[in-house]
């Protein structure tokens, strides 16, 4: 091995030690708002400062650290300007991802750190800290239940463009989305389909959300919220159901809950839809495959499931009378068409 190579590897590591370096940077950004007030316009480190009540010194060194990172870029006159990439932490742009960015960085950072617990013993953060199971629910208690709901929704309106290629619900009336939040994927659905009917299912706190983002996009006519929780049944009514990132939230035997009370509300025959990410038989290194199982292993600090193979999710799903008949991939998602038995 030459110098230069092992140097080359060197460095390569190093730069994955420093990633939650990265993040920190980032959220900072976020909170602050830089974005936002960069969307106004290219402005100096100065200008930036003023506006966002901060250090001029500290805040040049951060945003130097975007430029770094490709989120902005510095013009010759000094002034900083967002890249494509960067416009994205504005929360005015309609593909923002700034509510995500707070979540990472408010809620998921901190938990991450104690990691190791969570391997040592195959515990979540809130079983090692003795506050057991409903995570969910106590999310709403601590006030962070709606941050997160934003949060959720950046992400699904991030992927919804290959979600949409990849759906295909010609042919339904009415589609109930279990545990369907602030209902981002539904009015999208929605939208494209002009004559079905849409149900958002999930706990009371997602109802103002939900209601309010239905109304924005002009489907509220078409479409109701109804609360409820989804361990105790789900509503009838639908001809079929779609579950996005619900099921990897869950172990197995709480999986088999949701999908029995699915199956008990669908008729014979009709679609349950599962979009979830599907972990590759063999990883190779990539972005793609990354991102993969750093959300398994966020699985295994936060609510205790887990990202499963294909296999495993056709084998979870014919535990509770569900045939999986059709299974694409959709970005980083894959979309799991299955039909009650």
């Amino acid at each position: 091995m030459t110098t230069e190579s092992s140097d080359a590897s060197a460095n390569t590591l190093l730069d994955l030690i420093a990633g939650h370096r990265v993040t920190a940077v980032i959220y900072v950004a976020a909170k602050l708002g830089i974005a936002d007030l960069l969307g106004e316009g290219p402005k100096t480190a100065a200008e930036l400062a003023r506006l966002s009540d901060t250090h001029p010194r500290s805040l040049l060194r951060l945003m130097r650290a975007l430029v770094a990172l490709a989120v902005c870029r510095e013009a010759p006159d000094g002034k900083f300007e967002l890249t494509e990439t960067g416009t994205r932490l504005a929360a005015k742009s309609e593909r923002s991802l700034k509510a995500w960015v707070l979540v990472e960085g408010e809620m998921l950072r901190v938990g991450w750190g104690q990691l190791i617990e969570s391997i040592r013993t195959g515990k979540t953060a809130t079983e090692l800290a003795g506050l057991g199971e409903e995570r969910f629910e106590r999310l709403a208690e601590t006030g962070n239940a709606s941050l997160f709901n934003e949060g959720m929704v950046s992400v699904t309106r991030a992927a919804m463009p290959p979600l949409l290629a990849a759906c295909d619900f010609s042919g339904i009336s009415t589609l109930m989305d279990v545990g369907g939040g602030f209902g981002e994927l539904m009015s999208a659905i929605l939208k494209k389909y002009p004559s079905m009917h849409g149900i958002v299912f999930d706990l009371p706190h997602c109802a103002e959300g939900a209601r309010k983002n239905l109304a924005a996009a002009g489907v509220a006519e078409r479409s109701e919220f109804i609360a409820g929780n989804f361990f105790e049944s789900a509503p009838a009514g639908a001809d079929a159901i779609i579950l996005k990132s619900i099921i990897h939230d869950w172990n197995d035997e709480r999986c088999a809950r949701i999908l029995q009370n699915c199956h008990s509300a669908l008729k014979r025959g009709a679609r349950l839809t599962v979009i979830d990410r599907i972990v590759p038989d063999k990883l190779e290194p990539n972005a793609d495959h990354l991102s993969a199982v750093l959300s398994d292993l966020n699985m295994l600090r936060g609510p205790g499931g887990c990202e499963r193979t294909e296999s495993e999710h056709r084998e979870l799903l014919a535990k509770s009378g569900l045939r999986i008949t059709r299974v694409v991939p959709a970005g980083r998602y894959g979309l799991i068409e299955a039909t009650v038995t």
